[in-house]
């Protein structure tokens, strides 16, 4: 009799880390090869197995595998794509279904944020209802760091150390000048509904830096944000700002709204901090510069999180470990146990309780006057940006590994996504 095989797939935004979770994955399920098959990864996400594009990870070397560990961004390819409810649309499901019952899959492990919980879940329950033997596995992931009951998400260490790295060396850069050119620099940063990349960026101030933070969880004031930069600059000379993405004025509109969406339904945003930038400019004169870390903040494998690459990796070998331990729609996570000296062990928390819903900044985690983190937050934040863990370099530059990422033949007929 056959050994049931695998399916693994990367969802949403990627990380400098996610594939260090698809590494801890198939590496584990290689281990166990006297009760997994194969692993076969969705190409471009779920949309892989909707479409039949199974990748046949088998064929991929035992270095190559390994080089995923640090190597950043979807080894697989991602995808921005959320399945409807089954009443909504029943087809994909099925098609799910038939394509796992094709190609022998039992296990389910989907690498990805809330709304890949939600999916996992969804997938679980159809499963069951359709009598079909299927573990889904949920691996955690979101540079947000949302997701509840885990302490922390794979891939927010490593854009944390980004952001707080960047917001340091620009901040010294802003300063050497700011006698007779820039005295403000804007720093624009993920985070759509919860603050804590935008916390990261708080870190600087425990070297003398002046900084403000711009939270989603704290209602633009103008009024007091201005004043709050104006009292630094005369202070210090200079000051640096990070804005969270998402920060909002009190009527909920995004400071950075355009007006469109993406494919998960969410407001587009872009482009908060020349809005910022021009208000300081406009009201108090002072010259400026700013930026947008977008991808580069995600992106940045050569500046991880030493616990960060370990933690992802822990949480794809845990989510094969728990998948042959019996277990079905639940996702493995962090759980402190101190923070000094940092210690946690891997839990398990179920998926009913994870998906679709988000973990924002606790107020006390933000200072009194809304642009700052309290000390109780640094504790928090600062064992999540521990330690290196620089890849390889060839010819001045990270050797990177990309896969062959061979398909299996389809077993079925082509199906056309709506």
């Amino acid at each position: 009799m056959a050994l049931p095989n695998a399916f693994y797939a990367q969802s949403g935004g990627v990380t400098a880390v996610i594939n260090a979770s698809a590494c801890g994955v198939i590496e584990t399920a290689r281990k166990h090869a006297d009760r997994i098959g194969k692993v076969y990864a969705g190409r471009n996400g779920i949309i892989g197995a909707l479409t039949e594009e199974l990748i046949d990870t088998s064929r991929e070397s035992a270095e190559a595998i390994a080089a995923l560990r640090s190597t950043p961004s979807g080894a697989f390819g991602s995808c921005r794509y959320k399945l409807k409810s089954l009443d909504a649309n029943r087809r994909e499901y099925e098609r799910l279904i038939a394509v796992f019952a094709a190609h022998g899959i039992r296990y389910f492990f989907y690498n990805g944020g809330g709304d890949s919980a939600d999916t996992c879940f969804k997938v679980s329950q159809l499963s069951k209802a359709m009598g079909y033997e299927l573990q889904a596995i949920h691996v955690p992931k979101t540079i947000d760091n949302d997701l509840p009951i885990t302490d922390c998400c794979p891939g927010f260490g490593s854009v944390a150390k980004y952001v707080a790295v960047s917001v340091l060396e620009a901040s010294f850069d802003v300063r050497s000048m700011a006698r007779t050119s820039t005295k403000v620099f804007v720093m624009e940063v993920m985070g759509r509904h919860a603050g804590w990349i935008a916390a990261a960026g708080g870190l600087v101030a425990a070297q003398g830096i002046p900084v403000v933070i711009l939270f989603p969880e704290i209602v633009f004031d103008q009024a007091a944000f201005l004043a709050r930069v104006d009292a630094l600059v005369k202070e210090h000379g200079y000051c640096s700002v990070v804005i969270s993405e998402g920060c909002h004025h009190a009527d909920g509109t995004f400071l950075a709204e355009q007006g469109s969406r993406d494919a998960f339904g969410h407001a587009q945003l872009g482009g908060a901090a020349p809005v910022v930038a021009n208000m300081i400019k406009e009201a108090l004169g002072h010259k400026f510069h700013w930026a947008v870390a977008d991808y580069l903040q995600r992106a940045a494998r050569h500046v991880a999180s030493a616990t960060d690459v370990k933690q992802a990796y822990a949480l794809g070998r845990k989510a094969v470990q728990l998948a042959l331990a019996g277990h079905n729609a639940v996702m493995p996570t962090i759980d402190r146990i101190s923070d000094v000296p940092y210690k946690y062990r891997i839990g398990v928390a179920p998926l009913s309780k994870v998906a679709n819903t988000e973990k924002f900044m606790p107020r006390d985690f933000i200072s009194a006057d809304g642009f700052g983190i309290t000390p109780r937050c640094q504790r928090y934040l600062s064992p999540l940006i521990q330690g290196e863990d620089y890849p390889a370099y060839r010819d001045g530059l990270p050797a990177y590994v990309t896969l062959k990422n061979r398909a299996v033949k389809p077993k079925l007929p082509a199906f056309e996504i709506q």
